[in-house]
């Protein structure tokens, strides 16, 4: 069984910032892209930030020089520190992982979703 939980959301002043982290747990052999989405009441879930395996970054071009994802091989957890937030950043931010493990083969993975919220 593989699980991708979340921490780190919670409610912050606009300029503010928060740090989300995400961990897997379970017989994994591989993690490919880890990433980071977020879906606003009424809006679609969009993708946030991504990062490969090979450590390679791809940002939302709204938060860009805001937000920076970054990955713990080891530790099988992805992080995004967010900075200079601003009330259209609020949302629900979705942990994903293209996970590999021989029970089930390759498929994506989300975490339960974790609430931040940006207002005075």
């Amino acid at each position: 069984q593989v699980q991708l939980v979340e921490s780190g959301g919670g409610l912050v002043q606009p300029g503010g910032s928060l740090r989300l982290s995400c961990a897997a747990s379970g017989s994994i052999t591989t993690i490919y892209t880890m990433a980071w989405y977020r879906q606003a009441p009424g809006n679609q879930r969009e993708l946030v930030a991504s990062v490969t395996d090979g450590g390679s970054s791809n940002y939302l071009d709204s938060v860009k020089g805001r937000f920076t994802v970054s990955r713990d091989n080891a530790k099988k957890s992805v992080h995004l520190q967010m900075t200079s937030l601003k009330p259209e950043d609020t949302a629900v931010y979705y942990c994903f992982a293209d996970i590999y493990w021989f029970a089930v083969g390759r498929r994506d993975y989300w975490g339960q979703g974790t609430q931040v919220t940006v207002s005075l």
